[in-house]
């Protein structure tokens, strides 16, 4: 099966190298802001905002600079609550360089969504695209050892997870072409990743029929399984809680629209749905 040199994944992602060795060398800026910064750009040209880093490449560096202050602000508001977002939140340059308006608003509507994204695009194309650049930028603070992968300050990321970068690794070594240019990003989409925790009200007891009803009768949802909790005590046959599959992160951001919270009624009974984390 054949491999890929490095040679041929850096020119292939010549842009790419360009726009981030600009933010990391010439602009000096944070390299871990960078790396995220990065994947969030390949993720929106990924769902339909194309040639973003293409088009930054005859900009001046002032202007790369302003372009990645306004990335960073997506990062925040995926990183941070809804009450901090503007009424008027159109990130103005973003959406000239797209050609069609893009805002805060939207990466809270669809946070999970872009999270996921973001995180397939930083695991799967940035770490393998920028490890000699960010050998160059973080030699200058600390020591590279071979055969171990990079520190890369900021790492396990409280939302994006980890991420492993080893130095000056022999790509054509470890991975084929079709794994490298068949990859998309709904391949590294987990189970958690899909699954909404459903909580109910205490003496109105809500059944599992009432939530597939709920959601895939009434709503429209496609989902996949549902697993209702235990019972609260022995002598209570109402469960609490439930965990529920769907088909994709898109659907998750559709149920929540951009709330923490969402609350819903079936039979006179309330079902409060929210994103499901994996607790250790």
């Amino acid at each position: 099966m054949a491999s890929i040199s490095i040679g041929d994944l850096h020119q292939f992602h010549r842009t790419d190298r360009e726009v981030f060795s600009c933010l990391v060398v010439k602009l000096m800026r944070n390299p871990t802001e960078s790396l995220l910064v990065m994947a969030l750009w390949m993720s929106l040209e990924d769902i339909g905002y194309p040639n973003i880093i293409v088009n930054m490449t005859g900009l001046s560096d002032a202007m790369v600079n302003a372009l990645a202050t306004e990335a960073v602000s997506c990062l925040k508001c995926l990183e941070g609550n809804t009450h901090g977002i503007p009424l008027v939140s159109v990130l103005p340059l973003t959406t000239i360089i797209v050609h069609r308006e893009i805002s805060l608003h939207m990466f809270n509507q669809k946070r999970f969504t872009a999270v996921s994204g973001i995180r397939s695009f930083l695991n799967n194309v940035c770490a393998r695209i920028f490890t000699d650049i960010l050998e160059l930028v973080l030699g200058r603070t600390s020591q590279i050892i071979p055969n171990v992968p990079l520190v890369i300050p900021g790492f396990p990321h409280p939302l994006f997870g980890s991420l492993t970068i080893m130095p000056n690794k022999p790509i054509g070594n470890d991975i084929s072409e079709e794994k490298l240019w068949g990859w998309i990003p709904s391949d590294d989409v987990s189970m958690d990743d899909k699954t909404l925790f459903l909580t109910f009200s205490r003496g109105f007891p809500v059944t599992k029929e009432e939530v597939i009803e709920l959601f895939s009768v009434i709503l429209g949802f496609r989902v996949e399984t549902i697993n209702m909790g235990t019972a609260t005590s022995p002598s209570s046959e109402q469960p609490l809680y439930a965990t529920m599959v769907l088909d994709s992160v898109t659907t998750v951001d559709q149920i929540l629209g951009g709330k923490h919270v969402s609350k819903f009624r079936i039979n006179g009974k309330h079902i409060w749905a929210r994103k499901y984390e994996r607790r250790e």
